[in-house]
């Protein structure tokens, strides 16, 4: 009874989750991004996701409280700020959130790590150093997604 308890919470699970996608940027943008170049008066922020598990659930991602856009497997963002503090957060079965003081002409990486729920997928946030965000961003495809003003 027990077993078949918990394959019907999976099933329903995966059933109101479903597999998710997300739109993807020009292979141009992409490259670009992934050049890591500063940009003297913003700070750039890249939010990536390199891991395979809980892959096909998305999780949003919000800046300063506005929605940017979503990530799968595989899949990261850049965001282009003024410099600052800034909450970064993402959704899924959970909310997790980073704050990040940011100053201008400088580069910095948050990944996105997948972790066990109940029903689907949890989220967690982590600032990592400069070498550590370059190698998961390159593993990743940028995401068509919208910028904060």
């Amino acid at each position: 009874m027990k077993k078949l308890l918990a394959l019907a919470f999976l099933t329903t699970g995966l059933f109101l989750t479903g597999c998710s996608s997300v739109p993807l940027a020009s292979q141009t943008d992409d490259a670009e991004a992934k050049l890591f170049t500063p940009i003297s008066d913003k700070s750039v922020i890249y939010v990536y996701r390199n891991e395979f598990f809980g892959g096909a659930i998305g999780m949003d991602i919000t800046f300063d409280g506005k929605e940017l856009g979503g990530t799968t497997e595989k899949r990261y963002l850049r965001i282009i700020a003024n410099p600052g503090t800034h909450i970064i957060a993402s959704q899924a079965e959970n909310r997790d959130s980073v704050s990040l003081k940011t100053e201008a002409g400088k580069v910095y990486y948050i990944w996105q790590e997948a972790k066990m729920g109940v029903i689907t997928a949890r989220t967690k946030m982590n600032i990592v150093s400069d070498l550590e965000g370059q190698r998961g961003v390159l593993q990743c495809s940028l995401v068509d997604h919208y910028q904060p003003e």
